[in-house]
């Protein structure tokens, strides 16, 4: 098993997170761990990553850009949002191709 790295507080929540979540424990995990973690999580709800670059204390966007990767879920759901847009009533051709759907399930 990895280490835990940083001290306190951090270590104290991933060994509890271990033993419950088997799969996360071969994961190392940091303090920046929790850091990038949260501001994927703030790209994907839709907060500006200028607000973000800000509140990680990146000097330069490029930096904070990394984080701004789109994600499997954040892409369908920009497909769904133009997807009906262009034949009401009815989904959209590649909605409606069962062997895409299914590949993209799995995803």
């Amino acid at each position: 098993m990895f280490a835990v790295q940083g001290v306190g507080v951090v270590a104290q929540y991933v060994k509890r997170a271990r033993k419950k979540v088997p799969p996360f424990a071969g994961k190392p995990v940091s303090p920046h761990t929790f850091r990038h973690t949260t501001a994927v999580y703030l790209v994907a709800a839709g907060v500006d990553v200028t607000v973000i670059r800000s509140w990680l204390g990146h000097a330069r966007l490029d930096t904070t850009n990394h984080y701004a990767r789109a994600s499997v879920d954040t892409k369908r759901k920009a497909f769904e949002k133009v997807g009906g847009a262009s034949r009401p009533g009815q989904a959209p051709r590649w909605k409606r191709q069962a062997d895409l759907m299914a590949w993209l399930d799995a995803l």
